[in-house]
Order: structure tokens, then C-alpha cells, then sequence
């Protein structure tokens, strides 16, 4: 390559990044027909942009259970308990999801103590044991949603990914804070003999 070629060579691509990257050039945003929301139309008898569906048309709608979907109960709440079955698999499958993309900041027991937390100077991840209080809805919707600092996962886990998250959430919460008695007797007979 020669040397006036090279010195030309970052002035074409900024040249090109520039124009693609500018709105006014982009041809969807200045489409003949092209109409923003509420914006007037002289191509209909309404004078309206917007139209409605053709008729016979079906909305999207999802398979799942709307409860499933949103963790809101018919109340307009997050519901108390999780509307997925919790079995082996999965708490299995929340465990191997939680270790990917919670543990990082909110610790392997979920109690917030990480290398990552560690580094935040901002504001720490929380203990996940101080929202043992708060609904599976509640939790569900934190980790679909986001909250504070913590970005939306709804995009890297599927619904029920989610459901199986909160269910080994509170499989953790229930592995720090369980008391003597709701032990299996074996357990609480090995840590009875322990403690003597």
C-alpha cells in the first residue's frame, strides 16, 4: 500500500462510518410513505396515520400463562408463590443459570460477597437473604426487568430459566436461615451429635 494511500484510508472509513450512521441519510427514516405515530395523512378519507389492523387479523399473543409470563397475579400484584413447579430439575437447571449470571455479583450463596462486589464502589449487590420477605413475583420481575445497577436478564434467560433462578434463589435463602427443626431428622441428628 502506498503511503498517500494510507494517509487517504482513515479519512474514507470516518467519511463512511459518518454518512451510514446519520439519520438523515438513512433511507427508512425518509420514506415517501413514511409516517411517525398521530402524524396527519392526506392518503386516507381520516386524514390518520395510523391505521388499525386489517380485519381477520389475529394479535400476538403467548402460549404461556400470562402469571407465567409477568409474574403478576390477576390483582395487578406480584404473586406470592411461583406459579412453575419446583422440582429437582429445576432447581438444577436455576442453580447452573444462577452460577452464570448472578453469582458474579451477588456471591455463590447469594449473600453478596464476591470478587465482582468487592470492586463496586457505587453502590454493592445485594444480599439476596434480606428479600426472603418479598414474593417469587417480586424476584421474577427484578431479574426480567432489572433494578438499580442490575440490568435486565430477560433478553440471556427465557421465562422459565427466570422461575427456575427464583425457585434456587429461595432453595439458598432456605440453605442459610434454616432452623433445627425443619431439618430432615438424620441432618438434625448428625449436627445435634456435632455440637456436643
Amino acid at each position: 500500500m502506498t503511503a498517500p494511500l494510507r494517509r487517504r484510508l482513515p479519512l474514507a472509513l470516518l467519511a463512511l462510518a459518518t454518512t451510514t450512521a446519520c439519520p438523515r441519510l438513512d433511507p427508512m427514516n425518509t420514506g415517501v410513505n413514511k409516517k411517525r405515530a398521530y402524524e396527519t395523512s392526506g392518503e386516507f378519507a381520516d386524514g390518520l396515520a395510523m391505521r388499525h389492523p386489517p380485519e381477520g387479523t389475529v394479535p400476538y399473543r403467548s402460549a404461556l400463562d400470562p402469571v407465567v409470563e409477568t409474574g403478576i397475579g390477576d390483582d395487578g400484584k406480584p404473586v406470592a408463590a411461583s406459579p412453575v413447579e419446583v422440582t429437582a430439575a429445576t432447581l438444577a437447571r436455576g442453580r447452573s443459570r444462577f452460577d452464570v449470571y448472578c453469582a458474579a455479583c451477588h456471591g455463590v450463596l447469594g449473600d453478596g460477597e464476591s470478587q465482582v462486589a468487592l470492586n463496586m464502589s457505587l453502590r454493592k449487590p445485594p444480599s439476596l437473604h434480606a428479600y426472603r420477605d418479598v414474593g417469587d413475583g417480586y424476584l421474577f420481575r427484578v431479574v426480567t426487568s432489572g433494578f438499580g445497577l442490575m440490568p435486565s436478564y430477560a433478553s440471556e434467560l427465557d421465562v422459565q430459566d427466570r422461575w427456575a433462578v427464583v425457585a434456587y434463589v429461595r432453595a439458598l435463602q432456605l440453605s442459610q436461615h434454616a432452623t433445627l427443626d425443619q431439618l430432615p431428622p438424620g441432618a438434625r441428628e448428625s449436627l445435634e451429635k456435632e455440637a456436643r
